[in-house]
C-alpha cells in the first residue's frame, strides 16, 4: 500500500495578502490583489495590470541578512519566505548555519515558469557592454533553474532530493504531486513543495504580445481578472509562492504535528497535441483523463467532490474546462460540484499558480469554506447552465474532497484530489 501523504505546514506570499491568517481572511472577504502596474503601461503593454507581492524587499530584510541577501533575486525571496513560513507553520526547526544538523529524510521540488529572467536581462547587458568582470561571485547561483530548490535546502538545512521543475501552467500542482510520490514511495519522510514565479516584464510580455491578457479593464484593476466571465478578454498576470510541507503521515502523527488535510490522489498527465490540443491548447481527452485517473488513483467515485477549485483563467478555455469537468465527472448542472477560481482574486501566477492555489484547496478544506470568485456576476453563457454551483460570495461548509486543477501550456495536465484528515 503507498504511505499516505499529509499536509504539516504552509506558506503564501500571493499578490493579495502574505502569511496564512491574511490570505485566508483575503480569500474570505474577496480581496482583490490586483493593481496597476507603472511599468507595463511604460514599456508599450496593452494591460497594464498585474498582481505583486506587495513590499517584498522590506519583508525579505525580516527574513534574511544583508549579507545572503546579495546572492537573492526576487524569485529566491519569494521561494524563501514562503519556505521559511511553511516550515515554521509545519512546527519543525530550522538549525543554524554552525550546526551540523541536517534533515536527511526531507527534500524539496519547487516548481519555476522561468528562470529570474530581469537578472539575466541584467546579465546580458553587462556581457554586451564588455563587463564580464562585474557580473559578480554570485551571479550563478543566482540565475541557475535549480537556484529555488537550492536556496531552500540551504535555508532548512535539507538532505534529501533537491530539484526545481516546469510544465508551464501546471508547474506547481507538477511540484506537489511529483513530491507526493516521492513519499509515497518511500524515498522521502517528508518535502518541501510549491510553486514559485516573478513579476518579470520578459515573462509576461510574450503572453501581452500573444493578446491573451486582458486589456480591457485598465482603469479598474479589481475587475480586469474575470473567469467564467461573459466579459472576460484574457488572464492578468500575477507573481508569488505558495509552499507545502507534505509529510509521511506516521512521521507526522509521531511528532504530533497538525494536520491540514491528505492528499487522496493525483493524476499528471498530457495530451500529446492530438484531437485539438497543441502548445497553446489542451486535449479535452486528457483533461478528462487527468481527471478520472485522479479519482482512481484516490479510490473514489465523481460524486464524492464536494469543490473543485479550476484553473479557470479567465479565457476562452473556462467553459471548455467546465464542459470538461461536468463530462469527466458525469455530473451536469442539476448536480454539479461547487466551484472556484482563485485567479480571480490573485490573477494567473503562472510557474506559482499550482503552488498558490495548492495552498488554497487545502486552507479552505481545513477551514471549511469555498471562498467566492470576483467579477463573475455575467456569468458567461456557456457556463450558465452551472451557475448554481459557481460561488461568487464566500459561503461555509464542510469539504470531505476537493479536487485541485492545473492545466498548463504544452498540453500538460495535474488534478489534485485533497480530503479532510480523519484518523
Amino acid at each position: 500500500m503507498k504511505r499516505r501523504v499529509v499536509v504539516t505546514g504552509m506558506g503564501i506570499l500571493a499578490p493579495n495578502a502574505h502569511g496564512l491568517t491574511d490570505f485566508e481572511k483575503a480569500l474570505r472577504e474577496g480581496k482583490s490583489g490586483i493593481r496597476f502596474i507603472e511599468k507595463m503601461k511604460d514599456a508599450g503593454f496593452a494591460c497594464h495590470v498585474g498582481g505583486i507581492p506587495e513590499n517584498y524587499l522590506e519583508k525579505a530584510k525580516e527574513y534574511f541578512s544583508e549579507d545572503r541577501l546579495l546572492a537573492m533575486n526576487e524569485l529566491l525571496i519569494y521561494a524563501g519566505i514562503t519556505a521559511i513560513d511553511a516550515w515554521k507553520d509545519a512546527g519543525l526547526k530550522i538549525p543554524e548555519q554552525s550546526e551540523d544538523t541536517v534533515y536527511w529524510d526531507t527534500g524539496t521540488i519547487i516548481g519555476i515558469g522561468q528562470s529570474d529572467t530581469d537578472t539575466i536581462w541584467e546579465v546580458a547587458h553587462k556581457i554586451d557592454a564588455g563587463k564580464v568582470r562585474r557580473l559578480g561571485s554570485t551571479v550563478v547561483e543566482k540565475i541557475m533553474t535549480s537556484a529555488p530548490s537550492a536556496r531552500v535546502t540551504e535555508l532548512l538545512a535539507l538532505g534529501g532530493q533537491a530539484s526545481t521543475i516546469s510544465s508551464a501552467c501546471t508547474t506547481g500542482t507538477d511540484a506537489v504531486i511529483t513530491s507526493a510520490r516521492m513519499i509515497q514511495a518511500g524515498f522521502a519522510n517528508r518535502m518541501v513543495a510549491g510553486g514559485v514565479d516573478t513579476a518579470s516584464l520578459l515573462n509576461w510580455g510574450g503572453f501581452d504580445a500573444m493578446k491573451v491578457l486582458n486589456k480591457n479593464f485598465n482603469d479598474t484593476p479589481e475587475k480586469a481578472s474575470r473567469p467564467m466571465s461573459a466579459t472576460a478578454a484574457g488572464f492578468i498576470p500575477g507573481a508569488g509562492a505558495g509552499m507545502l510541507i507534505l509529510e509521511e503521515l506516521e512521521t507526522a502523527k509521531k511528532r504530533g504535528a497538525r494536520i491540514y488535510a491528505e492528499l487522496a490522489g493525483a493524476c499528471l498527465n498530457g495530451g500529446g497535441h492530438r484531437m485539438g490540443g497543441s502548445m497553446t491548447f489542451p486535449n479535452p481527452e486528457g483533461v478528462r483523463r487527468a481527471i478520472t485517473d485522479a479519482l482512481t488513483d484516490a479510490g473514489i467515485t465523481a460524486n464524492e467532490i464536494d469543490v473543485v477549485n479550476g484553473h479557470l483563467t479567465g479565457t476562452i478555455a473556462d467553459p471548455l474546462e467546465i464542459g470538461n469537468w461536468s463530462k469527466a465527472l458525469g455530473r451536469g448542472p442539476e448536480n454539479f460540484p461547487y466551484i472556484n477560481s482563485t485567479k480571480s482574486l490573485v490573477g494567473h501566477c503562472l510557474g506559482a499558480a499550482g503552488g498558490v492555489e495548492g495552498v488554497t484547496a487545502v486552507l479552505q478544506i481545513y477551514k471549511g469554506f469555498v471562498h467566492g470568485s470576483l467579477n463573475c456576476e455575467d456569468i458567461h453563457p456557456d457556463i450558465a447552465p452551472f451557475e448554481k454551483s459557481v460561488v461568487k460570495k464566500t459561503i461555509d461548509t464542510e469539504i470531505n474532497y476537493l479536487a485541485k486543477s492545473s492545466f498548463g501550456f504544452g498540453d500538460v495536465n495535474g488534478v489534485a484530489i485533497w480530503k479532510k484528515y480523519r484518523e
